[in-house]
């Protein structure tokens, strides 16, 4: 079964650092699209930064310049590197990917589905 496990959150100063994984482990066939959202009390989940396979990558306006995503497709593993972190990003971080999971496999076949998976979410504080 396929999961999403997330870390590196926790309780920082505005103006500070922190980095996030967030690692895909399972039957995997491909991990092709990997993002990050985020969910602030009382608001809703929002995108914060999206890469490809490939690498290209999408950020929220309010983060471009601070956060920056990465993946290392070897160890299906996302980043999220968030500096000159502000009172407003405050918010539970969520992994997201669009997985293909291998389902049976023989010398001569391969069957595979796509997911999309979520992450338990992690928790970042920015605070003085």
């Amino acid at each position: 079964q396929v999961q999403l496990v997330e870390s590196g959150g926790g309780l920082v100063q505005p103006g500070g650092s922190l980095r996030l994984s967030c690692t895909a482990s399972g039957s995997i066939l491909n991990v092709h699209a990997m993002g990050w959202y985020r969910q602030a009390p009382g608001k809703q989940r929002e995108l914060v930064a999206r890469i490809t396979i490939s690498g290209t990558t999408d950020y929220a306006d309010s983060v471009k310049g601070r956060l920056t995503i990465s993946r290392d497709n070897a160890k299906n593993t996302a980043y999220l590197q968030m500096n000159s972190l502000k009172f407003e990003d405050t918010a539970v971080y969520y992994c997201n990917a669009d997985v293909s999971e291998i389902i049976a496999s023989d010398s001569d076949s391969l069957e595979y589905r796509n997911l999309e998976m979520w992450g338990q979410g992690t928790l970042v504080t920015v605070s003085s």
